[in-house]
């Protein structure tokens, strides 16, 4: 690979070899299956196909308050996609989500299955269909919209650009590590203001906008993604998203949340698959004090 300072693009790019850093051996310009495979069916209408990143975290926790509300319609499968190993790219995962990207979920409830991709959506639509986690006065809605959407806006700034140049890059561009780190100090004091002043993203109600952010932001905040960068970006300086922060963290199907589809980190601390809630077996407090 080229020294940054001395690469001229062409002028059409090609695609002739990988593009180095941990992901390169699934990273391609093209969409569609690479092989053969079909999802995996479970005993519950709701299935889910996902893995423990950020944006598969939102919709376990999700589901999890769900369940905890009483919602037992919520019941689900969690089904463990390796995106390392291209899992995203059989078939039938393509089938479900054409962009092959965790978090899928295929809804068997209705007539005919009902595919749902994108983290946000997936949020959106079990807020809709068990009418919970979002706001019924149209202001707080609103906001609560706003906010979700704000999300599924940021974060890649944070994810692909940051986390990618800061933790992943085969090499070190300055260029790119202090651009993203600008834009990501900037997206947490815009949280930080409004949490100055709300006590939950849409105000006083918990909701999909904070269960959209928290594993994002929450994260980088309390030191749990891309090595050291809370250091790096000096994150305990953001008071209120702290604050936010750790209270979100005690929740119980956060916790749980935290576990399901995970397939790193401490073994005490993962879940590859979710069927039932026994499966948080009697090494369930010591799973969830690690999850913390």
């Amino acid at each position: 690979m080229s020294d940054s300072s001395d690469y001229t693009p062409p002028k059409v790019w090609k695609w002739d070899k990988e593009s180095g850093g941990k992901f390169a051996n699934i990273n391609r310009p093209i969409a569609g299956p690479t092989h053969d495979k079909e999802l995996p069916v479970g005993e519950h209408p709701l299935q889910l196909y996902s893995l423990a990143t950020p944006n598969g975290v939102k919709v376990t926790v999700m589901l999890e308050e769900l369940l905890a509300l009483g919602h037992k319609d919520a019941e689900y499968d969690a089904w463990l996609i390796n995106i390392g190993e291209g899992d995203q790219f059989g078939s039938g995962f393509v089938g479900a989500n054409p962009n092959s990207k965790i978090p899928a979920l295929m809804d068997h409830s209705t007539p005919s299955p009902t595919r749902v991709f994108e983290s946000g959506a997936i949020l959106l639509y079990l807020a809709e269909k068990f009418d919970a986690f979002l706001p019924a006065d149209p202001v707080k809605r609103t906001e609560c919209l706003s906010w979700l959407f704000w999300q599924m806006g940021s974060a890649p700034y944070l994810g692909g650009g940051f986390g990618h140049f800061y933790a992943y890059a085969p090499v070190k561009i300055e260029y790119a590590i202090d651009r993203f780190s600008m834009e990501v100090k900037r997206q947490l004091d815009v949280l930080d203001r409004h949490l100055a002043d709300n006590h939950y993203m849409a105000g006083d109600e918990y909701s999909i906008a904070d269960m959209a952010i928290w594993p994002w932001y929450g994260a980088l905040v309390a030191g749990k993604i891309y090595d050291d960068a809370a250091t790096f970006l000096e994150a305990d300086g953001y008071k209120h998203v702290d604050r936010w922060t750790k209270e979100i963290a005690e929740r119980t199907p956060v916790k749980r949340g935290r576990m399901v589809n995970r397939s790193f980190g401490e073994p005490e601390s993962q879940l590859h698959e979710r069927h039932d809630a026994s499966d948080f077996d009697t090494r369930t407090q010591d799973k969830l004090e690690a999850a913390e």
